[in-house]
């Protein structure tokens, strides 16, 4: 009898640990599951610049109509071989400290781009990009622009080169972002973060001078104003765009 007491009582030990050890591992299981699940975001500083079947919101630069824009499918959508004025498409608020996200699907071989701190003055500017700084829109295999580094998809046009390999091919749609806060620039392709630097600075000011905008003097100067869409003259698509002021 008492070697199988001795007997019993270590198969009740050994039947404990193994228990023990089981409700652990399920215990470490849960919590590496847990930790990959986001909760829904409760932000609510996010107002939507395109409500998929109009243009309200947004004009043709200088000019109270759309132009060769149009609300298409739920996208803002530029056909340049349509009927009506060209220009870029401007929204109506401007904007000083800024979180901009929006989705973009350029054509084949083409080329637009997203702009801001836009002065809308036509008579006294002439075109959107004398003001403002630009996120480059392009076909990288195709679009002559390709030769220039600073001038591929997610740059800051004609100034810093993207970060390579952010960008999807023509046709397929590419999300984009754009934060300016106090003077810091980021730019984000399709999740990457593709651009880093300070504006408004000795360095900025500096980097206006060795570009194509040194000879327009109001240029990068603004610390407010508009976002417009590029008409290049080259199809483009425009969705999901969202803002929020920081």
């Amino acid at each position: 009898m008492k070697q199988l007491s001795t007997i019993a009582t270590a198969a009740i030990l050994f039947a404990a640990c193994n228990s023990s050890s089981t409700s652990t591992t399920t215990a470490d299981t849960t919590a590496t599951t847990d930790s990959t699940v986001q909760a829904p975001s409760a932000d609510t500083g996010w107002t939507s610049l395109s409500d998929g079947s109009s243009l309200n919101g947004w004009h043709v630069f200088g000019n109270p109509a759309s132009g060769k824009w149009s609300a298409d499918s739920g996208t803002i959508h530029l056909n340049p071989a349509s009927k009506g004025e060209d220009g870029d498409l401007v929204s109506n608020d401007s904007y000083d400290n800024f979180d901009l996200k929006v989705d973009w699907k350029i054509s084949k071989a083409g080329n637009s781009g997203v702009l801001f701190y836009v002065q809308d003055d036509k008579t006294k500017y002439e075109d959107t990009y004398k003001t403002g700084p630009e996120m480059q829109v392009l076909d990288d295999e195709r679009h002559e622009d390709n030769k220039l580094p600073t001038h591929r998809a997610g740059s800051l046009y004609d100034m810093i080169q993207a970060t390579p390999g952010a960008v999807k091919p023509a046709e397929e749609w590419n999300s984009a972002e754009i934060v300016s806060n106090n003077g810091k620039l980021d730019f984000f392709l399709n999740g990457v973060h593709v651009v880093n630097t300070t504006i408004f600075d000795e360095n900025w000011n500096k980097m206006v001078a060795g570009s194509k905008f040194k000879q327009w003097p109001a240029f990068g100067t603004f610390k407010s104003g508009h976002i417009a869409l590029q008409n290049h003259g080259n199809e483009v698509w425009f969705k999901n765009i969202m803002i929020k002021k920081l």
